[in-house]
């Protein structure tokens, strides 16, 4: 056991429904073993300026249902540098924290992998990220919430392209990762879906396209991820269009409409149970670690381990995905 007296907390990246539920459990987790709580704002901008504030139980009241983050979020490019992560550390000692609490995705991990080996910062990480694309996790904090948005959109975009005859590719968020994509595209019986792990080319797209006509499909929707490798759902649509005349094409760009809104159930409960593991993790003299949730049971994985690529876990959605979609 490590005896924490102080810590910090703060939220980098892209924001992810569910992260003030993380800063919530945090919170509460710390104050319940007797820790003092700093919330730093704007992630590691914060931590470098020391834009701190003491939080206390009522501070995170009523913020369980809210999306975005309380505490704010940036990119902080002086955080790349040696220095800039020296003036961190020197910040975190002024504050007298004796460990930090940092919620994001892989370059959240990936600074915090370097703040603790270089200056011996006591850290654990909890994943909060629409993409769910960190390792040591089953699922990361807005995930679900993120799949359910547009898995609401792709139904009602489906409405029109029935009534119209119409092809409709969809893109969604999701960086290099096809996690939306697959999932949604099963959840809304697209004709196919694109991901940078499928690989798919568009002759490959066609002949989805060319079998869904001779069954007499009425409309058809693919979901394209935006890091597949044709750059996205506007340039497949034209590079079909080109040849591919069966269908009147669409484009539906979901953006960032995929990251607001109200935290579900699930991202709820799950932002709760790792905000719990953080705080008990640095307690029990854990460091450099993302706490997760795998086979429902926290775990703990290193920072470098952590910010693998887990895209071999969605071979077998794939082919449910493509199995159902005929």
């Amino acid at each position: 056991m490590t005896k924490i007296k102080r810590i910090g907390v703060l939220t980098s990246g892209g924001d992810a429904p569910g992260m003030n539920a993380a800063i919530r459990a945090v919170v509460r987790a710390a104050v319940f073993h007797n820790i003092e709580v700093v919330g730093t704002f704007q992630g590691y901008e914060g931590l470098i300026s020391g834009d701190f504030k003491k939080l206390h139980v009522r501070s995170v009241a009523k913020i369980l249902a809210r999306g975005g983050t309380i505490l704010k979020s940036a990119r902080c490019n002086d955080f790349y540098e040696a220095q800039g992560r020296t003036r961190a550390a020197e910040a975190m000692a002024k504050a007298g924290l004796d460990g930090l609490v940092t919620i994001g995705g892989n370059g959240t991990f990936a600074g915090a992998e370097k703040l603790e080996l270089e200056h011996n910062v006591k850290i654990i990480g909890i994943p909060g990220t629409i993409d769910n694309d960190l390792s040591g996790t089953d699922y990361t904090i807005g995930f679900d919430t993120a799949t359910n948005t547009v898995v609401d959109a792709v139904d009602k975009i489906r409405d029109t392209a029935s009534s119209h005859n119409r092809l409709f590719f969809v893109e969604v968020m999701g960086r290099d990762s096809g996690f939306i994509a697959i999932r949604t595209a099963i959840a809304t019986g697209a004709i196919a879906v694109m991901t940078p792990e499928a690989q798919m080319d568009i002759e490959e797209l066609i002949s989805i396209l060319d079998l869904g006509a001779q069954s007499q499909k009425s409309s058809s929707i693919v979901i394209v991820a935006e890091g597949e490798k044709h750059g996205g759902a506007v340039e497949i649509a034209r590079l079909v269009e080109e040849r591919y005349t069966q269908y009147e094409a669409r484009v539906t760009v979901l953006g960032h409409i995929q990251r607001g809104g109200e935290p579900s159930c699930f991202d709820r409960v799950l932002a709760s149970r790792l905000g719990l593991a953080a705080v008990e993790g640095l307690i029990s003299g854990r460091s450099g670690e993302m706490a997760g949730i795998v086979n429902d049971k926290v775990v703990y994985t290193t920072f470098a381990a952590a910010i693998q690529s887990k895209s071999a876990s969605l071979d077998e959605d794939l082919r449910v995905a493509q199995i159902l979609s005929i």
